[in-house]
């Protein structure tokens, strides 16, 4: 009678644990990626609720003090503008110069705290002369124009972006 001899493998079957690690290692590696994707968009959502919360919170105050929305303008223009307001005007009677400037000095403060910066310009494309509140944050300026850090260029928002636009009064 013949006799079968076992003939162990010789080393295929480590290739083949290592072909499955590499495999393995390469779907953890894309797992990851896909859970960093995911914490980046998270983010950057939260800073368009809170760029669209302090727009918001802007134009309402420009709202109940129609008579001082020439001014809201102009405390915006200048980063020296948007300094501490001289009068608390949850305190003391303000007219509506000065009720703006406390606005707009509230509204700002509150926006440094996150890392936004706020300005309000004339609406590009529109011939009404309406006012567009911009919270930037991040590598961008809250401005409109041509060059890198831009909010806008004309009537779209520049590549790569972070602001929101909000069109008011």
């Amino acid at each position: 009678m013949l006799m079968k001899t076992i003939t162990n493998q010789k080393g295929v079957g480590l290739i083949e644990v290592l072909v499955a690690l590499l495999v393995l290692a390469i779907g953890v590696l894309g797992f990851v990626a896909l859970q960093y994707r995911a914490v980046e968009a998270t983010s950057e959502a939260i800073n368009r609720v809170q760029g669209i919360n302090i727009a918001r919170d802007l134009a309402e105050r420009m709202r109940a003090n129609r008579d001082g929305l020439a001014d809201y303008k102009t405390q915006l223009g200048t980063a020296a503008n948007q300094s501490d307001s001289a009068i608390n005007c949850m305190t003391s009677a303000c007219s509506a110069v000065q009720l703006a400037d406390f606005d707009v000095s509230q509204v700002t403060t509150k926006a440094g705290t996150l890392g936004m910066t706020v300005n309000m310009l004339t609406c590009a494309g529109n011939s009404d002369g309406r006012n567009c509140i911009y919270v930037a944050w991040g590598d961008t300026s809250a401005t409109d124009g041509t060059t890198a850090g831009d909010c806008t260029e004309s009537t779209a928002y520049a590549p790569a972006s972070t602001c929101v636009i909000m069109e008011t009064y």
